[in-house]
């Protein structure tokens, strides 16, 4: 589905850490990382005191600072989702990653086939793979296949500081599997509703006749048909990569892949007549199509293919370079409810891109680790440069244009249409480069203090060229990005924090009257704790925080992808993961997000943002049948969502349930059943302009072989 004119952790195994708080492991390893008030800890949890211990099991990630750091060491917000999990809940796209996860809301435009739809804290979500950006402009989207990925991080709240341009929301960073060092290989079979087809294989580890040298090869198929009638998607996919370690100092990994997606693409976009709104027809089916399958297609095709260098310069200084150049190929015919124009008819448009991207991008920096009898130091510095070029035709210089005449909202008739010719296109073209320029430094004091500041510089140039008409419009934008935070590290395993960012991004895109967008930039003042207490095993956090932006995006009344408001959201969240016992594994959260927006033609208007909720909450169970039934483990969720508005549109809450079961009935072979919308229930997932159905209930079956 593409939105018209909307550029729309898990058990962690063998990851150690440095020397932490806690006064016994955990059994396993966590789930997920959660962020708190600082207020909803007891005073007498506070004034505990327990001998500080190590912890063997926390997850180490890279992501909140680009440096290998305990998530609850660090005064940032930050999530990981493992492999084990994605496999676990049968993870088919991005946006399912954190459906257990606080502060993140996804599903909010049903079921999709060509674009993932994230919001993090109120706003849209950047997404990296292996640190480095990815591009997904306009309708040129970049999806990254999930069977490709060892696990998935998030960092919540404004990251400019280490990425550049990146919402205030947060960044997501899928990373990618790589060589092993021991020979391992899996084959996936899947089979499902909707005629879901799947078969993955992944193989990996020495090459044969040497000791330095490793391989991985991933390959997936998948085929299914989507939620609304006559739409479907067939993907093929392949991801070879190879890492070698040249000397004890350094190692390269090389990472390619090549991606291709067939689809007629699945556009949900229903009006708010027919769906929230009573008719003298009834309702309309969430199956009903408004597109022309005949004529609507969605081909893309993305290759890519990179490495990361790493070097240690001698014990303190280490260098590593991250590289990718990428390839984004795409026709798209995507045609669409626009707005009613009878008792029971409604117009409909199309959107048409035919182009591609073409991008680099390349992040170089020196990290520092030095020790004093009181102080620890980490020290980054480093500059990343990106470069994109979309070229394309489109249809008009908004992308999109009327198609065919009226259709029936409740018994829509296909073939009333005229396709679109080469002298209805226009070939535009966006060129955009940016240089970033940072420093991070963090300080631990007396293993109780942790300081963390930085700063980065940004020089972004961004040229809309229309070649029909020979115009060119230019923007030039420099930013200065701060952030900085304090933590204190107790004894007795609670640890407070207090933080400050700041968002950048300028946008490689259009407005309906096809000018440039201004840049959009926000900050969030954060206040939280990170709780590993001695009698829980297990390890909660939680965060109270507000953001606000400026330069806001928005759809207006009329469907247009306008900017001309400023968005602020305070918010709540807490998450928690425990094992209640050795074999019953709880994972939980909540969210409370206040997201308003102001349009600056209404100034001091306020209004609920659309597709955010205030409430949400989460909750899934965990058990394994290890004496009873071994082999066996089952799990169970519910995923809550409040009520949003758009305007005057007021959309109800809703509970989803999911399942899964899993048996390892043989040495090498395991068989699983994932059931989500247990209930199939039939629900409005979101409004804003268009309305949109949620998913339909999806069971599918898998088995696989391991060696």
């Amino acid at each position: 589905m593409f939105h018209p004119f909307l550029v729309r952790y898990s058990r962690y195994k063998g990851a150690v850490m440095p020397s932490v708080f806690l006064t016994k492991p955990l059994t396993q390893a966590v789930r997920l990382t959660l962020a708190v008030g600082m207020a909803t800890v007891p005073a007498s949890l506070l004034a505990q005191d327990s001998e500080p211990a190590s912890l063997e099991a926390l997850v180490v990630s890279a992501t909140a600072l680009k440096v290998e750091t305990p998530l609850v060491e660090t005064p940032r917000p930050a999530s990981v989702v493992e492999e084990e999990e994605l496999r676990e809940r049968n993870v088919q796209s991005l946006d399912e990653t954190f459906q257990y996860r606080a502060g993140v809301v996804s599903g909010h435009y049903g079921d999709d086939n060509d674009t993932d739809w994230l919001k993090i804290r109120g706003f849209d979500q950047a997404t990296y793979q292996d640190g480095l950006r990815i591009y997904r402009e306009g309708f040129y989207q970049w999806l990254p296949e999930t069977y490709g990925l060892e696990r998935v991080e998030l960092l919540k709240g404004p990251a400019s500081i280490l990425y550049g341009e990146a919402p205030p929301g947060g960044v997501i960073n899928a990373i990618s599997k790589r060589p092993t060092d021991n020979t391992q290989g899996e084959v996936l079979v899947q089979a499902g509703t909707d005629k879901h087809r799947q078969l993955g294989v992944d193989t990996s580890g020495p090459v044969a006749g040497t000791d330095n040298v490793r391989y991985r090869l991933v390959g997936l198929y998948r085929d299914g048909e989507g939620d609304l009638d006559f739409t479907e998607n067939e993907r093929y996919y392949i991801a070879p990569s190879l890492a070698w370690d040249i000397t004890e100092d350094t190692s390269l990994t090389v990472l390619a892949s090549f991606q291709k997606d067939d689809a007629i693409p699945t556009n949900p976009f229903k009006l708010a007549y027919g769906t929230v709104q009573d008719t003298p027809f009834g309702k309309v089916d969430p199956s009903t199509n408004y597109s022309e399958p005949g004529y609507d297609t969605n081909e893309r095709t993305q290759t890519s293919l990179g490495y990361a260098l790493s070097h240690q310069i001698n014990d303190i200084w280490r260098f590593e370079q991250d590289f990718r150049y990428s390839e984004l190929d795409l026709l798209l015919r995507s045609s669409y409810i626009f707005f009613q124009t009878g008792p029971r008819e409604g117009q409909r448009y199309l959107t048409y891109r035919d182009g591609k991207i073409d991008s680099w991008t390349v992040d170089n920096r020196v990290v520092g680790n030095w020790y004093t009898d009181r102080t620890e130091h980490t020290f980054l510095a480093g500059v990343d440069y990106q470069d994109l070029n979309n070229k394309g035709q489109q249809n008009g210089a908004g992308g999109f244009s009327i198609f065919g005449g009226p259709i029936d909202l409740f018994n829509p008739q296909y073939g009333n249409f005229t396709p679109v010719t080469a002298a209805d296109l226009i070939v535009t073209e966006i060129d955009k480069r940016q240089t970033g320029y940072y420093l991070q430094h963090q300080l631990r004091l007396d293993d109780r203090w942790v300081f963390l500041a930085g700063a980065r510089y940004d020089q972004a140039k961004v040229d809309n060229i229309n070649r029909d008409a020979n115009t060119r419009q230019k923007a030039d934008d420099n930013q200065l990005s701060l952030s900085g935070g304090v933590m204190y590290l107790a004894e007795n395993g609670v640890s407070p924090y207090i933080s400050y960012t700041e968002a950048f991004q300028p946008i490689a895109g259009t407005d309906g009257n096809g000018d440039l967008y201004e840049p959009r930039t926000g900050e969030q003042i954060e206040l939280g704790v990170k709780i590993a207490p001695r009698n829980l095993d297990g390890y909660v956090t939680a965060a109270v925080y507000r953001i606000e932006e400026k330069n806001s995006l928005g759809t207006s009344q009329g469907g247009f992808q306008i900017q001309d408001r400023e968005r602020t959201t305070e918010g709540f969240e807490l998450e928690s993961v425990s094992y209640l016992t050795e074999q019953l594994e709880l994972t939980a959260a909540y969210t409370y997000n206040s997201a308003k927006v102001r349009d600056q033609a209404t100034a001091g208007s306020e209004r609920q943002a659309p597709l955010i909720p205030r409430h949400q909450a989460s909750a899934w169970l965990d058990y394994s049948f290890t004496d009873l039934a071994p082999g066996l483990k089952v799990g169970a969720g519910a995923r809550f969502v409040g009520e949003t508005k758009d305007g005057n549109t007021e959309v109800p809450s809703y509970t989803v349930f999911d399942l899964m079961a899993q048996y390892a009935f043989a040495p090498q072979w395991q068989a699983q059943l994932n059931v989500s919308n247990l209930a199939d229930r039939e629900y409005v997932a979101s409004c804003d302009y268009w309305c949109y159905y949620g998913a339909e209930r999806s069971v599918v079956a898998s088995l696989s072989y391991r060696w």
